[in-house]
């Protein structure tokens, strides 16, 4: 059998190859959509000096942290794997990026102390019932479960668990104003307990203004959550 096996594996690999969609070149690691070198040296760090913000945001209250793994590139690589994670269903790759996020956070002395100092729940952002519904999945979902493998002793909230009752519209092209205005009310904690006191990591694709996020942060606080923290992908 292990003689057959060998033979199977071998034609596998010939006639499906592990092949990196970043790069395109074939590389040996199983169950990975994205390259090992892709994943440490393709993209930009956005905070290599572990600021508060790796953006130019003014932090709400509540807000500890607010983190992105990546600088987006608008029109490269770090974008098409986003769409394809959001667009063409390739839900290996939200996890592959999910984990570097996990992984990166090892590295962040302020994340490291705050995970010592609470008890934390992963918050993946919600994605509205009908989105929901149209895409099949929830790509914040998906990210968060890539984090989780990383810290595996930090539960993820179910997507029932807090949900977005607010169908909102695209943010491409809005103001601040706007992207606030559209946020407002937009999401719900269906069940306290499992944010109670707790430190909150919200997980998101990107971050442009922090609208989405800083809502959802409000939402927390106001439930009863501890302190939260932001983490994304890309920073935009």
């Amino acid at each position: 059998m292990g003689v057959f096996q060998n033979i199977a594996s071998g034609f596998k690999s010939v006639v499906f190859p592990n092949v990196c969609v970043c790069c395109g070149h074939e590389h040996t690691e199983q169950q990975r959509q994205i390259c090992s070198f892709c994943l440490s040296n393709r993209f930009e760090d956005a905070n290599p000096e572990n600021k508060q913000v790796s953006s130019d945001s003014l932090l709400p209250e509540g807000v500890m942290i607010q983190h992105a793994l990546w600088q987006f590139d608008k029109g490269g690589d770090l974008q098409d794997l986003l769409h394809q994670l959001k667009y063409e269903r390739l839900t290996t790759v939200g996890h592959d990026l999910g984990k570097a996020l996990g992984l990166r956070m090892h590295s962040h002395p302020a994340v490291i102390e705050l995970f010592d100092r609470h008890e934390s729940v992963i918050v993946p952002v919600p994605l509205h019932y009908l989105k929901y519904r149209y895409r099949g999945f929830n790509q914040a979902f998906i990210l968060a479960q890539g984090f989780h493998e990383v810290w595996g002793d930090i539960p993820i909230c179910d997507v029932d668990d807090i949900v977005r009752v607010k169908n909102t519209r695209s943010q491409t092209g809005f103001s601040l104003e706007k992207r606030i205005n559209n946020m407002q009310k937009a999401f719900k904690v269906r069940d306290h307990t499992l944010i109670n006191n707790r430190l909150c990591v919200i997980i998101d694709d990107v971050f442009t203004t922090g609208a989405t996020a800083f809502e959802l942060a409000d939402t927390l606080n106001k439930a009863g959550a501890g302190p939260v923290i932001i983490l994304t992908v890309a920073q935009a």
